[in-house]
């Protein structure tokens, strides 16, 4: 049925919403796109929006129905899109095996953290919707994009051309993907040392397409950003470390030099990241404050007084307080389940379950509401999901090392362990609700826009965190096997370099293990913070003075990740900004509505390619764990797919090869963009 705007806006509308179909199609693409920001999670600390390319994907395989509508696209998106969003749990929950108090991902505990924590993070939104949706003026990007993908969809056949790129983009990636990470033909990227002095620092470009994706998505801001941030740290401090300090009499230079990153100029990116983040929820403070005021006095008014249009009825009242209670018996018997191995008197373990719930829900219902309004303001993508955890590490760590030091469980072995789990244990329900409370606002918005049931939605959004938490811990136990993370192999004689980064939940781990122990280097922390200070005020200069603005927590994010993993982010930042360039002087002449219907479909067709580059590459990162976790599991080796002998490995054909790949994929790429004219004018 093709979308006009006063038809979906009755009241009296009855079309097929929340189907069976649409929940079955939903739950397919929660499967893909929470595996997929897994993946990409782990290996570079960014996840994607799955609601455009999920919306997308609807109306194209929808469309074979002749009753299927924008309403019922509309709920697929919603539900697969708040799948995708959870998946950023993993941003903390690998610490437990970085730390050692998991040997692997617990299925049961993993699965009801993320559910429960997902369910109440769409509970705790529903008073706000009327507020920051209905009568806010937040621009809401994703959602909006997302309402007008829908609506073109629904009047025309672009979604069909939408599939297309999705398609093309995955296909290619995937291929790329297994060529280099599979067959080994392709090398994953290009490594060059340089000497600077008597010191050393490396210049790396990654070839992972799946990253210029990721990149092109994020934007030249951004993307600048994390380049000035790589060039603090190789071209600032690798080289006056390695200068001013010799290495050990065993150790070679570049060891050295990679030793100085991953042990001093990354704590110096996680003080600088710290900083940052607590400085966007600081300037957002007033604003989420005032929101929250609005969304409370609006759940006061008398029942008469709120509208009862189809369009403005959220879940009753009823039904949010039994899924709440029942939200809460699950936390309080996965945190029994958590604490019982380590037999503490009853009257501790019962004050640890008490505590350690208290704080999750009431941090969580506060953090809601900053990640609701932050959605808003700056979208999904680009909020500081990250500053929430941070904030929310210290804040558990410090109430945790309070019991536990009356309790005197320092004084027990592994007493500084269990503190730690049990902080990232919190933290990872406060950062599932606020992963969900962060896209729940989006799709909210989507809906009002095209005419959406909001109860409706809800219970779509609950679906969607059930079936994504099912996904997430297999997919974190495969990706874990076959690669491991900093600090936590599964097998001995594994290469470290090749383990995915997961640096949130490295940066979370090791915050919390400092406030613990005293084995963190906090003169590191310490610089960082002044760095970030610096940058922050730099920021703040730049945004008054002129059109230009320098994120302070990508520039940390610069310092602090991998540069192989983030060379390939700014290439496609860059990237994305040249075309639009390309484009505006190309067609000068035109006018400026066409112009803007230009920029609009190359944006559209290049989101949708980036998407299908990450899906793709993530999904055959996946599916490649799972054929090494089986073979090493059956006495195979780890490289089950290689066809390659050691001599070509070494030499440099595999980088040759593996660079005139990329550069044809990033040329691919461009002509995707550039030729989306032909599909306006």
């Amino acid at each position: 049925m093709k979308y006009d705007e006063s038809e979906f806006m009755k009241h009296e509308l009855k079309l097929p919403e929340l189907t069976l179909r649409g929940m079955l199609l939903g739950a397919v693409l929660t499967v893909i796109f929470t595996a997929s920001n897994v993946y990409l999670g782990l290996k570079v600390g960014l996840t994607f929006s799955s609601a455009i390319p999920a919306a997308v994907i609807s109306m194209a395989v929808l469309r074979m129905y002749h009753n299927s509508n924008i309403l019922e696209n509309n709920m697929v998106q919603t539900q697969a899109s708040a799948a995708g969003t959870l998946s950023a749990i993993i941003f903390i929950i690998p610490g437990m095996l970085m730390i050692g108090y998991w040997q692997d991902f617990e299925f049961w505990q993993t699965l009801i953290v993320s559910a429960c924590g997902g369910c109440l993070g769409v509970l705790f939104t529903i008073p706000l919707r009327r507020a920051m949706v209905v009568h806010s003026d937040l621009p809401y990007p994703e959602g909006i994009a997302a309402a007008e993908i829908l609506k073109v969809g629904s009047q025309s056949n672009k979604s069909v051309g939408g599939l297309k790129e999705i398609m093309s983009g995955g296909i290619i990636s995937a291929i790329v993907s297994f060529m280099t990470n599979g067959l080994y033909v392709l090398s994953s990227g290009l490594s060059m040392w340089f000497p600077v002095g008597r010191g050393m620092t490396q210049f790396p470009i990654g070839y992972s397409t799946a990253l210029v994706g990721a990149g092109y998505l994020v934007g030249i801001t951004s993307g600048i950003a994390m380049l000035i941030g790589i060039l603090i740290a190789w071209a600032g401090f690798v080289p006056y470390f390695t200068i001013t300090e010799l290495p050990a009499p065993d150790q070679t230079i570049q060891a050295f030099a990679q030793a100085v990153y991953s042990e001093r100029v990354r704590l110096i990116g996680a003080g600088a990241m710290g900083v940052a983040a607590v400085w966007t929820l600081i300037m957002l403070a007033k604003p989420v404050i005032d929101g929250v005021k609005e969304s409370l006095a609006a759940v006061r008014m008398p029942e008469g007084e709120q509208s009862k249009h189809r369009t403005d009825i959220d879940m009753s009242l009823r039904s949010v307080g039994l899924i709440f209670i029942i939200m809460i018996v699950g936390l309080l018997a996965v945190f029994y389940s958590f604490i019982k191995p380590v037999n503490l008197p009853i009257e501790q373990t019962v004050t640890f379950i008490i505590v350690g719930v208290t704080v999750a829900v009431m941090m969580g219902f506060f953090v809601a509401a900053a990640c609701a309004y932050m959605a808003g303001l700056i979208g999904t993508s680009s909020s500081p999901i990250s500053g929430i955890g941070i904030l929310a590490i210290i804040i558990s760590s410090l109430i945790i090392f309070t019991i536990c030091t009356s309790f005197g469980i320092f004084d027990l072995a592994g007493g500084e362990k269990f503190a730690t789990a049990i902080a990232i244990f919190t933290t990872s329900i406060v950062l599932a609700i606020a992963c969900i409370s962060n896209d729940n606002m989006q799709d909210l918005k989507t809906g009002y826009l095209v005419g959406a049931t909001p109860w409706r939605q809800q219970v779509a959004l609950i679906l969607g965190c059930i079936v994504g938490a099912f996904v997430i811990a297999p997919v974190l136990n495969l990706l874990y096997e076959a690669y491991g993370f900093p600090g936590a192999l599964p097998r001995e004689g594994m290469d470290p370099d090749l383990a995915l980064a997961a640096p949130q939940a490295s940066l979370m781990t090791t915050i919390a293990q400092g406030i613990f122990s005293s084995q963190l280097e906090w003169k590191y922390i310490y610089m960082g913070i002044a760095l970030g200070v610096v940058l922050v005020l730099i920021n703040l200069l730049l945004s008054r003075y002129t059109n230009f603005a320098l994120p302070p927590l990508a520039v940390g994010m610069g310092i602090y990740l991998p540069p192989s993993v983030q060379t390939p982010l700014v290439i496609g930042a860059i990237m994305g900004y040249f075309l639009d360039k390309k484009l505006n002087s190309k067609f000068a002449n035109k006018s400026k509505d066409d112009i803007k219907n230009i920029m609009e479909e190359s944006k559209r067709r290049g989101t949708l390619f980036a998407s299908g580059l990450i899906v793709g590459e993530s999904i055959i990162g996946v599916l490649i764990a799972a054929v090494i976790v089986i073979s090493v599991t059956n006495g195979g080796d780890e490289m089950p797919f290689s066809i390659v002998s050691d001599e070509f490995a070494a030499s440099v054909i595999p980088e040759l090869l593996g660079l005139i790949v990329f550069i044809a994929t990033i040329f691919y790429f461009c002509k995707i963009v550039l030729q989306s004219y032909k599909n306006t004018l």
